[in-house]
């Protein structure tokens, strides 16, 4: 029996009733990129053929019981991606075919397969459907958007979402919508707290507020001048007059990837 067939079956086992929209390139794409399943086809393939019908079968069937859970979990992905397809309609059947975006599905699914939560495992859904349906940004930056779930961990998500849904926030409140409550600067959180603003922030996701002409060019602050006795301390992890926003590019990675936080993508440039 064939390999990717097994497979196919026992993803498709719980999900008969469900018409599904994933073509043979995304599949063979989603598969052909994670590891474990590459390794089990390598390791079929060097089966003798004399033992093909028997040993070679009982072989899979112990596989495909040690790797039931990984199995669920891709099946759901796989059935939750389908689905919005088909909401999306016939229209994207070219795009989903094309080398571009398998290109996408291949680097999606690796990152996936390293993905240690739901949460990261649901944004590359999101990603990877969202980029279906709809061209906000090129493919360049969609491959951005997949090493950026890859690369930051889900503390970083909340302040990428706190930040979008409250333009212009400080440091104080996204420090107290973390915590509950503000910590001491010379605590184990304000360093967490301090290495997800850095991230964030050299990585190109948010950036301090600033005023811009109306060529869009960013204007320059004028320097505050302090006037009496300089302060003694250090400015806190947590000071209360610096502004954030996303930048143009964190923006379209949440709308690609966070649809829990905004409507379904589309609609704004609809």
């Amino acid at each position: 029996m064939d390999v990717v067939q097994i497979i196919r079956d026992e993803l498709e086992r719980s999900s008969a009733s469900k018409e599904w929209r994933i073509t043979e390139k995304f599949l063979m794409a989603a598969l052909g990129s994670i590891p474990w399943v590459g390794g089990f086809i390598a390791a079929a393939a060097s089966i003798p053929s004399i033992e093909s019908t028997a040993h070679g079968n009982a072989l899979r069937t112990k596989w495909l019981e040690e790797h039931h859970r990984k199995l669920e979990d891709l099946n759901s992905t796989l059935g939750d991606i389908s689905q919005r397809f088909e909401k999306l309609g016939p229209s994207i059947q070219e795009r989903i075919q094309s080398p571009e975006y398998l290109n996408l599905v291949r680097q999606a699914f690796r990152n996936w397969d390293r993905a240690d939560t739901e949460q990261k495992r649901e944004y590359i859904a999101n990603v990877l459907s969202n980029s279906a349906g709809t061209r906000l940004c090129s493919d360049d930056v969609i491959r951005l958007f997949i090493s950026w779930i890859d690369l930051y961990h889900e503390a970083h998500f909340s302040v990428i979402a706190q930040v979008f849904k409250n333009p212009g926030i400080t440091r104080y409140e996204i420090g107290l919508d973390l915590y509950g409550q503000i910590p001491r600067d010379d605590s184990p959180e304000a360093d967490l707290f301090k290495l997800l603003i850095r991230d964030l922030s050299t990585g190109g996701v948010i950036r301090q507020a600033r005023d811009t002409n109306e060529a869009g060019q960013f204007v320059r602050k004028r320097p505050v001048r302090r006037r009496g006795f300089a302060p003694t301390t250090m400015e806190s992890a947590f000071e209360d007059t610096k502004q954030y926003v996303l930048t143009e590019l964190g923006r379209q990675f949440v709308h690609y990837t966070m649809n829990e936080v905004v409507p379904r993508i589309g609609s704004e440039s609809n």
